[in-house]
């Protein structure tokens, strides 16, 4: 039998790269050619019949429904033991690298249109070809700016070359997919949605995307994935505590990978078809979401050269794995083919020019040589992400403010959009110089030792992600929590959250209902909003404990900004701990000590610490 066999894009040229860059949308937007030819193509994937194998929906639903068998990968049914009907790998230490193929897939389906549609330029034919030969899937670095442009978030239509050399209006494909028709296996209220929506204002099939929602959510969250994401990178250095948000890491007290990437889909969707993992693949936002988190997974690698995947459990399984099986760098990325009779694997994903493309912050490296990557991409992780580390200085932080919002529009949103930003570089640390950012802050005497070091302050949160039925948040808060839950999300004393992304029809996934027992783990940073809102001058434990007792509060939010009973969510547990950080001559990012939990700051609540003991 015939497969598809996935080889990435192919051909074009970036200096200084071994393979074309993806580029983030922000810049990617204001490339001509390139965009015009992505909107296009990406039209041809939205146009094609949804049985073809190629076809958006057809791609989209790889990840999740309609739960069925692709190009021939596996058996017409989920393989016996197996809890999940798509093929996607949550939870589990393939998380990362199973969706390094399936973008490459979607890359190599956008590119074959891409060129198709440049031969029939009439003018400057070979400018086109050219741009085809070099488009690459744009991603969206949501760590930077959580807002993604206009054109991907308000805009029914963007303008763009079209073969005849004109520009042109065009109906803007990245807002959304039309379905063609309504798939039956979709549960309510996808069921009666002709569109894909994010934040749809009601479950009616007359729902529209509430465009303000979007971009408020967008923007509360902000600081917390900027932390997030700059902890990720610079302390977490076992492959199962990056790769998935399963606990039992051995200990890590920052975010996962997936942990963050749960954030983003469920704050960019709301109750939309992107805010569950079911249906998240026929939003197109997806892909410029999932390919951060691939790049994500470069600057990471970068930096912990030699760590890849190791063996764990499957955590549910998938369409081809069974729940009870064991997994690790050499098990079929199912349904990827990587030749008529085999599937690609993890080992084999390690370079991404393997599979046609690049990333920007790799230009001009000498790529072989391991040290000066590693020292370049640490250097680039501190200016980009270092901002509001845990190295801050009470003096610096930024007032406890959030700017006013206009009416949702596309001049509005472009407003907001570019304001969005400003937390990854609020706040520099002492390692912000290494990274060509402004120089750091003086500490005050009682934050700053002898050795530069500070104590890390962090929440982890942890409960049962099935025990609700759908996807929530659990909201952290130091300080006053609005009596409005409309309130909360723009409050200033609102500091970050854990997110369960969850299937939304439970009694059409066993995943749901057969693994109830299942755990997800998530942290907030908590340093940056306690110098902002605590009035405190040191971060040392005999201050602020008991500041921490008083203030630290939470609240469990659902998918569509109703509220959560703490007692509808028995399995919660949020505690507190403190990391030593130190800065080490020569080291590049802030050495971490081993965590210290201090359990009796929430013992005793609906949702805090088991035990008061340490």
């Amino acid at each position: 039998m015939s497969h598809l066999v996935i080889n990435g894009a192919q051909g074009g040229n970036t200096q200084g790269a071994d393979a074309p860059n993806r580029i983030e949308i922000n810049d990617f937007v204001k490339i001509e050619d390139q965009f015009s030819l992505y909107i296009q193509a990406l039209r041809a994937t939205f146009d094609a019949s949804q049985t073809d194998p190629i076809s958006f929906f057809q791609i989209g639903g790889i990840h999740g429904l309609p739960y069925t068998q692709w190009e021939g990968a596996g058996s017409t049914h989920p393989v016996k033991g197996s809890q999940w009907g798509g093929y996607c790998t949550h939870g589990s230490v393939l998380f990362p690298t199973w969706h390094r193929p399936y973008l490459a897939l979607y890359e190599q389906v956008l590119q074959q249109h891409a060129l198709d549609i440049a031969k029939t330029y009439k003018v400057d034919q070979q400018r086109w070809l050219s741009a085809a030969q070099n488009l690459r899937a744009p991603y969206w670095d949501w760590a930077t700016n959580t807002v993604p442009p206009p054109e991907v978030i308000s805009l029914s239509t963007v303008d763009i070359i079209t073969p005849d050399g004109e520009t042109t209006a065009v109906p803007n494909p990245l807002l959304q997919y039309t379905f063609h028709p309504i798939d039956k296996s979709f549960p309510s209220p996808y069921s009666h949605w002709k569109t894909t929506l994010r934040h749809p204002d009601n479950n009616s099939p007359n729902a529209t995307t509430d465009v303000r929602a979007l971009i408020e959510q967008m923007r509360s969250v902000q600081e917390d994935i900027t932390s997030s994401t700059y902890n990720l990178l610079t302390r977490v250095r076992t492959w199962p505590a990056f790769s998935n948000h399963t606990p039992g890491d051995g200990g890590s007290s920052s975010n996962s990978l997936e942990a963050i990437h749960d954030e983003i889909h469920v704050s960019i969707g709301g109750r939309g078809q992107i805010g569950d993992p079911a249906l998240a693949g026929f939003d197109p936002i997806f892909f410029l979401l999932h390919a951060n988190v691939d790049r994500l997974l470069s600057l990471w690698s970068a930096v912990n050269p030699g760590v890849w995947v190791t063996r764990g459990p499957a955590e549910g399984g998938t369409w081809t794995i069974p729940s009870n099986a064991n997994i690790d760098a050499n098990t079929n990325l199912t349904p990827f083919w990587d030749s008529r009779t085999g599937f690609w694997a993890s080992a084999e994903t390690t370079k991404t020019s393997k599979l046609g493309y690049s990333y920007p912050e790799f230009n001009g490296l000498d790529l072989s040589n391991t040290s000066a990557v590693q020292a370049a991409i640490a250097k680039y992780i501190n200016q980009q992400y270092g901002g509001s580390s845990a190295f801050i200085s009470f003096a610096a932080a930024p007032p406890a403010t959030l700017a006013a919002q206009p009416a949702a529009g596309p001049d509005s949103t472009a407003k907001l959009a570019a304001g969005a930003g400003s937390a990854a570089a609020s706040v520099s640390h002492p390692f912000a110089s290494r990274g060509g950012a402004a120089q750091a802050a003086t500490q005050s005497p009682q934050t700053q030792s002898a050795s530069n070091s500070i104590q890390d302050w962090t929440a982890r949160i942890c409960f049962k992600k099935y025990e609700l039925g759908g996807s929530f948040a659990v909201l952290l808060f130091l300080g006053e929590v609005p009596t409005d839950a409309a309130l909360w999300r723009t409050s200033p004393n609102f500091v970050g959250s854990h997110y369960a992304f969850v299937n939304s029809a439970a009694e059409q996934c066993a995943n749901c209902r057969e693994q109830a027992d299942v755990e997800s783990e998530g942290f907030v940073h908590l340093n940056a909003a306690i110098a902002r809102l605590s009035g405190l001058s040191s971060f040392e434990p005999g201050v602020v404990g008991p500041y921490l007792k008083e203030s630290l509060h939470w609240r469990i939010q659902a998918v569509d900004r109703t509220v959560v009973e703490a007692s509808r969510l028995p399995s919660l547990e949020v505690t507190v701990s403190s990391t030593r950080l130190t800065e080490e001559p020569g080291a590049h990012f802030p050495i971490a000590g081993d965590p210290h939990y201090h359990r009796d700051i929430t013992h005793g609540r609906q949702g805090g610490a088991r035990t008061a003991q340490a």
